[in-house]
């Protein structure tokens, strides 16, 4: 099997990985696009056979059906990183794709403080990219990941990076009561207006740009780039359109969820500049802090480092969770390059 193949193989076996890290993810996001993946193995990790059922025992006793486990390459996988290779001209580079929050390196559980693989997995990086020979790296990794720290080392950079999270959302009223007087305030201005789930892609798409259009702002993705997101997210059960409308029946707010097995993601929200005093962004984000709630999940407002929109999240009682981007240049050219086009 190809590293991409045993990499599916191996996410199916890590129940906590967050979803833009899995193979159905990368594959959305990066359609047209290249990406690829590290694995780093820890040969000792292979499971040996003497937990199977003997002949004698499975001729004696009924035997439930299981699903098939790892193969032995697979359960020698003790991490690995997927990341998107671009090519311009002569220059090869890797950046984190459109939409996705995390990248960078996932260690399995049982191998998270193992201190000694983790600096073997650092040098492995830090090698590995070398010889890719690119011009420029940069990834998002998991919060609470060693290996940026690891990285700083062994001459990366890194930023840091702040998302802003719901952990406990078992009684809503406790929740609410963390919420700021202008949320609350909001919410009550909000009462006229209502909830749906009923918005298809194409119109989500559409209402995000006519808001931005509004704004004098463009949308930073393209309409093929949803509906292919939408469309595997969808057939997974993992994502959500919720709608705010008026009384009228005008749209206000809408906003497209997505989730894994621990959070439930904000991961695009709108708003439209004309309905921005009806408490429609407010009761938007409390609708899905619901819906979260009912798929027994954290929230995550998916992060912002722009102060209005991180002002905003704070309002509803979220705690700030910091991880980091990890960055090297291996071209002076690129790197001014990429220092433009971050201003723009």
């Amino acid at each position: 099997m190809t590293d991409k193949q045993l990499y599916t193989e191996w996410c199916k076996t890590q129940d906590d990985m967050p979803v833009f890290m899995q193979p159905w993810w990368l594959d959305a996001v990066c359609a047209g696009k290249e990406w690829d993946v590290m694995l780093f193995r820890d040969e000792s990790a292979s499971l040996s056979d003497d937990t199977a059922p003997s002949a004698e025992t499975a001729e004696t006793t009924e035997i439930a059906p299981t699903p098939a486990a790892p193969s032995s390459e697979v359960q020698t996988i003790v991490a690995a990183m997927p990341y998107l290779l671009r090519k311009r001209l002569w220059m090869k580079y890797i950046l984190m794709p459109q939409q996705t929050q995390l990248g960078g390196v996932w260690i399995t559980t049982d191998k998270r403080d193992d201190v000694e693989l983790q600096k073997r997995i650092a040098d492995e990086i830090a090698e590995n990219l070398c010889n890719m020979k690119l011009s420029y790296y940069y990834q998002q990794f998991p919060i609470n990941s060693p290996l940026p720290l690891l990285l700083k080392e062994r001459g990366f950079r890194l930023k840091s990076r702040i998302t802003y999270r719901l952990e406990d959302l078992q009684d809503l009223d406790s929740v609410m009561s963390n919420f700021s007087k202008n949320k609350r305030r909001q919410l009550q201005k909000a009462l006229t207006l209502s909830v749906d789930d009923n918005m298809e892609a194409e119109e989500f798409y559409r209402f995000h740009l006519s808001c931005l259009k509004e704004q004098g702002k463009e949308i930073s993705y393209t309409r093929e780039f949803f509906l292919v997101l939408y469309l595997k997210a969808s057939r997974l059960s993992q994502c959500r359109i919720l709608r705010i409308k008026t009384a009228n029946g005008d749209t206000a707010a809408a906003a497209f969820l997505v989730w894994d097995s621990k959070s439930l993601y904000y991961l695009i929200p709108c708003y439209s500049p004309a309905f921005k005093d009806s408490g429609a962004s407010a009761l938007l984000v409390w609708e899905a802090i619901k819906l979260a709630r009912q798929l027994s999940l954290q929230f995550d407002f998916e992060g912002s480092m722009i102060r209005g929109v991180a002002n905003h999240y704070k309002q509803f009682g979220s705690q700030p969770f910091n991880y980091y981007g990890v960055r090297k240049s291996f071209n002076p050219l690129f790197s001014l390059y990429i220092r433009i086009a971050e201003r723009h």
